[in-house]
């Protein structure tokens, strides 16, 4: 019997590929513990949720963004809003200022995970709490 509050190396490398894949490793890991009817731990059911809802969160922002876009392209001297947006920087590795704050956002999940901590962002992690009975 292992200490209720001990992860295991695999649960961690789990946790933070699930976030460097969009979900898809901790999905394929929930249908995988379904089968075999093993239980999820806490740990990583927490990760796996809360990259899958991230997943479909950035999806939906992005998608609402790019209708925001094409608005504001058709309107003069606004129009230049989203071209600075979206614009590639030299010094962020040729990443928009969008695109660096995404993989940053990630990267700290990836590694806080890998590392056996809870990770937190306001509000969503908030969700998940509420919803894996953790709060």
């Amino acid at each position: 019997m292992r200490p209720s509050n001990e992860i295991y190396p695999i649960e961690r490398i789990i946790s933070a590929a699930s976030y460097l894949t969009a979900g898809g490793i901790g999905f394929v890991w929930l249908i995988i513990a379904a089968i075999l009817r093993k239980r999820v731990t806490p740990f990583l059911m927490y990760h796996i949720l809360q990259s899958i809802f991230l997943s479909i969160l950035y999806f939906l922002l992005v998608t609402f963004a790019e209708l925001i876009f094409v608005i504001l392209y058709r309107i003069p001297f606004i129009n230049a809003i989203p071209y600075f947006i979206n614009v590639s920087l030299p010094f962020l590795f040729n990443l928009s200022v969008l695109q660096a704050l995404t993989t940053l956002v990630i990267l700290y999940l990836a590694i806080t995970s890998g590392m056996g901590m809870y990770s937190y962002l306001p509000w969503v992690s908030d969700i998940i709490n509420i919803n894996t009975g953790r709060k």
